[in-house]
């Protein structure tokens, strides 16, 4: 099987040809402590062996200045597509996902919060980001949002709006599972929404394993969802561990559930909604 990683990032040492220009002008820990280059990636992903990624922009980093992943993917278009963010209010929005789209990045991330920043920074579901929807809809490009759970209405406004607009929630919403499944109500009450797509991270999956209930929740998900909307995101080099760590971490908790549903989750729903990533293609085919 192809396993395909559709949530790492990475960060240039060459700050003079990519300036640090964080969101907010703070930047993460993450990236300034222990952030990986692309060749640093590459070598991970051989040692994980993990095949293909959709590479995520570091907003926290760049801001919404993608050129460092844009550049990257055009380096490993066999391997690695890329997922940008722009400033989704501004009127030019829809003129700047032509941009990347252009430079063969994939997929766009709606940055909304952050550890950097002081709760969220916009709503999903402001009509302003409505052209952008469309857009997104009309390339079958998916949109990628951080909304957390306690902002889910905002999610089901999107949902119901742009059913053409492919939908994926970052870190399942940050749901929590460890008192049960009733506090994650409002993530299994969007199951009945074909266009949404769950990535389920690294985070995720140390909870799961730290609060021992992986063996519920995982089949509990893809019996909601189906194998075929959830996709595996390793969040490195965020989430402590190596490349390698996060893949035996996921494919640990990833026992509770089929052969089939594993290999769905670790690749074949990536490839689905990253198409470029499929066997035998690349960004620039």
């Amino acid at each position: 099987m192809t396993i395909v990683d559709i949530h790492p990032h990475i960060v240039s040492p060459d700050t003079d040809h990519y300036p640090i220009t964080p969101i907010g002008g703070k930047r993460s820990d993450w990236s300034d402590k222990h952030s990986v280059d692309l060749e640093t990636m590459i070598a991970a992903m051989d040692a994980a062996g993990v095949d293909k990624a959709a590479v995520v922009h570091s907003s926290t980093t760049y801001g919404f200045n993608c050129e460092y992943v844009a550049d990257s993917i055009a380096r490993y278009p066999d391997r690695l597509t890329g997922v940008f963010s722009i400033d989704v209010l501004a009127p030019d929005a829809v003129e700047k996902m032509k941009k990347w789209v252009g430079l063969n990045m994939t997929g766009m991330r709606i940055f909304s919060r952050g550890s950097t920043l002081k709760g969220a920074v916009l709503a999903i579901d402001d009509p302003a980001i409505g052209p952008c929807y469309d857009f997104a809809a009309e390339i079958a490009m998916p949109v990628v949002s951080n909304v957390t759970i306690d902002k889910f209405s905002q999610l089901e406004n999107v949902l119901k709006q742009f059913p053409d607009t492919i939908h994926v929630v970052d870190h399942l919403g940050s749901a929590d599972f460890s008192e049960g499944f009733d506090a994650a109500r409002a993530l299994f009450d969007l199951a009945k929404y074909p266009n949404l797509y769950l990535k389920v991270s690294s985070r995720n999956f140390t909870k799961a394993r730290d609060q021992g209930n992986a063996d519920s929740v995982l089949p509990k998900l893809v019996s909601e969802f189906g194998a075929d909307r959830m996709a595996w995101a390793s969040n490195y080099p965020a989430n402590t561990g190596t490349l390698g760590d996060l893949l035996d971490l996921a494919r640990g908790c990833l026992q509770a559930v089929s052969k089939n549903d594993q290999d769905q989750i670790l690749g074949g729903t990536a490839q689905k909604l990253y198409p470029v990533l499929a066997d035998n293609q690349s960004v620039t085919a």
